[in-house]
C-alpha cells in the first residue's frame, strides 16, 4: 500500500481501522528492524509522499513530506549553507538495512546525533507536524515557524512514537547555519571514568562544545565547530582545561569520525546484541562496569555519557534484565537495538515504566482505538 497523496492515505487508514486490518508503517526501510517483530500483515508506506514543501532560509525553517529522504532535505540545505541541527542517525550499518532513511523516520523515532549536547534533540527542533491517526482524520498540530508553537507538546509525542499514534505526513523544522569549521580534541588510554568527567569538564566549559564521546579502550573526543578564528581559540583554551587528563591532540576528526559515533559505527556488522541506554552522565561508567561483572560489555558513550551504546552476547530474559538493572541503576533506561527476531520477541525491545506505559496506551488508545498502526511494536 503506497498512497501517492493525504488523503488517499488517510482513506487507507480510516478502511484499515474500519476492517480492524493492522499496519506496518514504512518510510525508507531502514528501521523496520527497530522495535518487536511487526504483527501486521499489510505494509503501508509514506514513500511516495516526498519532497520539500517549503523552504525559507532566512526563517531557518524547512518543511518536508515524511517520505523526503534525508538526503535530500541535507542537499537543499547545503545549498544555503544550513544543516539539520540534530544529525539524524543513518541505521543502516548497525542494523544491516538497505534503502534510504525518510525524515518522517527520523521524526518516528526521535533520530538524534551526537550534537544534541548543543541543539537539542529531534523533537526539540520539530516545529509542526500534520499526521493522519488511527481513525483516518488528518491532523494539523504547531506550526511552520518558531513563533507559532501552538500544541508543541503534541508535536513533541510525535517524535519517538515509532508510528504508533499516527502516520506522519508533513513535518516542519528548525535549521541552523552551518558551521564554517570543526576540531576535535582527543586523548587517547583513558578509563570510562576518567573520559566521562574529561568530557563533563569539555561540556562545562564557555566554550561551546558541539560533542563528546568515547570509545572503551579507545579516543575520547570532543568537538568544537563555529568560525575558523573562534573554533582555533576555543580549542586552545580546552585543550589547555583537559591537560590534566592527558595528552591532547587536535584534528579536523578524530580517530574515529563523527558520522562514526553517530551511526555507531563501532559495533556494525559484529555478532551480539546492541542496547541504547540512557543514563545520568555521572553513573554512566559505574553502570557498564557493573555490568561487565556478569557478561562481556563493549561501550560507546554519546553525549559526554547521557548516551551508552552497548554490544553484548545475544540476549535471554535474565541477561536482558541485567542490562536494564544497570540502567536503571544510572537513573536512565534501556533499549534493546539490535537482537534477532526472536530475542526482541521475548524480551520486548522498549524498556518497561509502569506509570509511562500506562500513559502511552492511553494516548494509543486515543489516537488509534482499533490498534491498526503498528500494533505491539512499542509492547515491553
Amino acid at each position: 500500500m503506497a498512497p501517492a497523496d493525504e488523503a488517499e492515505l488517510a482513506a487507507m487508514v480510516a478502511d484499515a481501522a474500519a476492517r480492524r486490518a493492522p499496519l506496518r508503517i514504512r518510510g525508507g526501510g531502514t528501521r523496520l528492524a527497530l522495535g518487536r517483530p511487526s504483527q501486521a500483515a499489510a505494509e503501508l508506506s509514506v514513500a511516495r509522499l516526498g519532497g520539500v514543501r517549503l523552504y525559507e532560509p532566512g526563517a531557518l525553517t524547512i518543511v518536508a513530506a515524511a517520505g523526503a529522504t534525508v538526503a535530500e532535505i541535507e542537499a537543499t540545505l547545503a545549498a544555503e549553507r544550513q544543516i539539520l541541527p540534530f544529525e539524524p542517525m543513518d541505521h543502516r550499518r548497525l542494523l544491516g538495512t538497505d534503502g534510504e532513511p525518510t525524515i518522517g523516520g527520523a521524526a518516528a523515532v526521535n533520530a538524534s546525533g551526537p550534537r544534541r549536547v548543543q541543539a537539542g534533540a529531534c523533537r526539540d527542533l520539530m516545529l509542526g507536524v500534520r499526521f493522519v491517526d488511527g481513525r483516518g482524520r488528518v491532523v494539523k498540530n504547531g506550526g511552520r515557524v518558531m513563533k507559532n508553537v501552538t500544541g508543541y507538546d503534541l508535536v513533541k509525542l510525535m517524535a519517538g512514537a515509532h508510528g504508533t499514534l499516527g502516520v506522519l505526513t508533513e513535518i516542519a523544522f528548525k535549521v541552523l547555519p552551518a558551521p564554517e569549521c570543526a576540531a576535535t580534541l582527543w586523548l587517547e588510554g583513558l578509563e570510562d571514568e576518567t573520559a566521562i568527567r574529561a568530557m563533563s569538564a569539555a561540556l562545562t566549559s564557555p566554550w561551546d562544545v558541539s560533542a563528546a564521546a568515547h570509545l572503551s579502550g579507545g579516543p575520547t573526543m570532543i568537538r568544537l565547530e563555529g568560525l575558523e578564528g573562534s573554533v582555533r581559540a576555543r580549542a586552545e583554551r580546552l585543550r589547555e582545561r583537559l591537560a590534566a587528563f592527558g595528552d591532547v591532540e587536535t584534528a579536523e576528526e578524530g580517530p574515529l569520525s563523527w558520522r562514526d559515533v553517530r551511526d555507531c559505527a563501532p559495533f556494525a556488522g559484529r555478532p551480539g546484541a546492541v542496547w541504547r541506554v540512557a543514563a545520568r552522565p555521572s553513573m554512566a561508567a559505574a553502570a557498564v562496569a557493573r555490568l561487565r561483572a556478569e557478561r562481556p560489555v563493549e561501550a560507546l558513550y554519546d553525549w559526554g555519557g547521557g548516551l551508552i551504546w552497548l554490544l553484548t552476547p545475544e540476549q535471554d530474559d535474565a541477561g536482558a534484565a541485567l542490562v536494564r538493572a544497570a540502567a536503571e541503576a544510572a537513573q536512565g533506561h534501556a533499549t534493546l537495538v539490535r537482537a534477532s527476531d526472536a530475542v526482541r520477541a521475548a524480551v520486548g525491545a522498549f524498556h518497561p515504566r509502569p506509570g509511562a506505559d500506562a500513559l502511552a496506551a492511553g494516548l494509543r488508545a486515543r489516537f488509534d482505538p482499533a490498534g491498526v498502526l503498528n500494533p505491539g511494536l512499542m509492547a515491553s
